[in-house]
This record gives C-alpha cells, sequence and structure tokens, in this order.
C-alpha cells in the first residue's frame, strides 16, 4: 500500500470540484478527475500536526448539541479528517465521484478523551468494494494519534448506489464495520433499536443540512438543497448521517465514559425538515438508542455504546 504524507490539510472547494466532475459527460478521461479506475486504490494518506481550532469547535458543538468542555466532542475528529476522506475520493484513480455517495454506518472508538490543544496524526485509507443489493459499499478507515499512541478510530461506510447485486443480503455481515465488530467480541444487532421507548424528540429545520455543513465542511448536494438533492435522485435534501450520529451522542453526553466504542447504522435517510424522535436505553453501561419518525415511526438511526477500559495519555490503561 502507497502512504503519502501531506504537509498540510488539503483545500475542500477544489476537492468538491473533482469529486463532482465525473457527472459531466467525458470529464473522467481528464487524469485529476476519479472515474478512471475500476477498483478502489490501495492508498493512505498521512497528516500530521492536527489541532482543532476552540472556535470552530464550539460552532460545531452548538448545532450538534454538546456541551462546551475541554476536550472533543467524540465526533469532531471525524470533522477533522474529512478532507483526507475527500482527498482520497477526488484523486484520478478512484473509480467514481464522491458526490451522491450515501453513507450507510459509521463506527467511532474513542480509546481516550481528547483535549484542546493536543496535536493529531492522521491516517485514512479506503478498503475494496464490495456488492451491495442498492449497489456497491466501500470504507474509509481512519485512525488518529497522539505521540504514536492511537487515540481515535473511525470506520465509515459509503454506498454507491446503481448497479447493485439484489442477490447479496441487505445486512452488514460482509461490512468492514462488521468485522471490526466481530474482532471486538460483539456483533451489532440494528434490529433491537426498533423496541426501545421514545424519550425525547427533535425538530429539524429545512437548512440543517447547511448549517452542519458550515461546521463539518461535508457540503455534498444532497444535504444542501432540494434542488441538487432531487437532481442525485432524493426528492428533498436529506440531513447528514454524522450529524445525526452526533445529535445522538450530545443526547447521551453524561452518560458516555471516557473510552467506548460506538456504532451506527443509518436506516433511511432524514428528509428535511423533519420531526424526529430518539429513544435510547441503557443496561450494564452499554447504551441502545435510535432516532425515528416521529409520526410514521419508521427507522432513521439505530446505534450501540459499548465502554471500554481508558487509556491515560501516556498509552497505559
Amino acid at each position: 500500500m502507497e502512504t503519502r504524507t501531506l504537509e498540510s490539510p488539503p483545500s475542500i472547494l477544489p476537492l468538491y470540484a473533482r469529486a463532482a466532475a465525473p457527472m459531466i459527460p467525458g470529464a473522467s478521461l481528464l487524469p485529476f478527475v476519479p472515474g478512471r479506475g475500476n477498483e478502489i486504490p490501495e492508498v493512505e494518506l498521512e497528516l500530521p500536526g492536527v489541532e482543532a481550532d476552540p472556535d470552530q469547535v464550539a460552532a460545531y458543538a452548538k448545532v450538534c448539541g454538546f456541551a462546551l468542555r475541554d476536550h472533543l466532542p467524540p465526533t469532531y475528529p471525524h470533522v477533522l479528517a474529512f478532507p483526507l476522506h475527500m482527498a482520497v475520493m477526488a484523486d484520478g484513480s478512484f473509480p467514481f465521484g464522491a458526490v451522491g455517495l450515501v453513507h450507510v454506518e459509521n463506527r467511532i472508538v474513542q480509546r481516550r478523551r481528547i483535549d484542546l490543544g493536543e496535536e493529531l496524526t492522521f491516517h485514512v485509507r479506503p478498503t475494496k468494494l464490495q456488492s451491495h443489493p442498492k449497489g456497491q459499499t466501500f470504507s474509509l478507515v481512519t485512525k488518529a494519534s497522539i505521540d504514536g499512541e492511537t487515540a481515535w478510530e473511525s470506520t465509515s461506510t459509503m454506498l454507491r448506489r446503481g448497479n447493485g447485486d439484489p442477490k447479496v443480503p441487505n445486512n452488514p455481515a460482509k461490512s468492514e464495520l462488521h468485522q471490526i465488530s466481530v474482532l471486538a467480541g460483539r456483533e451489532f444487532d440494528a434490529v433491537r433499536g426498533e423496541g426501545l421507548a421514545a424519550n425525547g424528540e427533535w425538530k429539524l429545520s429545512g437548512e440543517l443540512g447547511r448549517r452542519y455543513a458550515a461546521v463539518s465542511g461535508d457540503r455534498n448536494p444532497i444535504h444542501m438543497h432540494s434542488l441538487s438533492a432531487k437532481a442525485l435522485g432524493f426528492p428533498r435534501a436529506i440531513a447528514h448521517g454524522m450529524w445525526t450520529k452526533a445529535r445522538c451522542l450530545a443526547a447521551l453526553e453524561s452518560a458516555l465514559p471516557d473510552a467506548f466504542a460506538v456504532e451506527v447504522r443509518f436506516r433511511r435517510p432524514i428528509l428535511l425538515p423533519a420531526r424526529v424522535e430518539f429513544a435510547s436505553a441503557a443496561e450494564d453501561g452499554e447504551i441502545d438508542f435510535a432516532v425515528r419518525d416521529a409520526k410514521r415511526r419508521t427507522p432513521h438511526l439505530d446505534g450501540h455504546v459499548e465502554p471500554l477500559e481508558a487509556k491515560s495519555k501516556d498509552g497505559r490503561k
């Protein structure tokens, strides 16, 4: 696998231009535009010296519902790594553009809290394509380390819709996220989220996608406006999956330990504006949670939190 070390975070807007270029007929013939390859490239991007800006963290916390603290929200390293995600998918060797991809699964492992002012080194790599009944999936595997010790890691599974294989069961059994869960000693069961009693309701505005895009850098057109979402096959703009996950963890913030694993499946997109209900239940330190449509009770997200043994800042448990 090729490793490329970057000196600074890539600029998002040029990456989005390259990621959207394959939608233009013939553009994929250009060497710097994704769409020429058939397989996900075996490449890893490394970015050292990343430090979160306190003002940007505060803006993110406000949009997602986190309290202001002296450490990062558990989903914020995803924001710091997002330019690397885009750089991987905007590379000319990538087999398709990133615009229109749908985030279907996400797992985060926070091994310890990350304080404001700590310097992170990120590594991001993609996985191979896998068949899905609605298209193809792949994952972006991210690790954030401090002084050589992994403090945070995630696996984000993305769906490219179209040309699906109906013979493939629609479950996470073959996904990268599922394999990691099994190695961790448990299998993620999204179905149990359906039985949770609601303990909160959220009214989501039509501009939520634009508000989250402003603090996260994720300006995928499916989130930004109904017109751009319709052009990509959605009736209205949809909420970011990572906003929904972050909002759930903000609701659970007082119950979260310093170290934990949290995984979710994004089951159906939240069409904005929307009114959704949040449900959760805790047992033996573990937490199940879900987000459903407040009226129809159709599932949008199911998740699970599992506590881990925390590492200290010197890497010891």
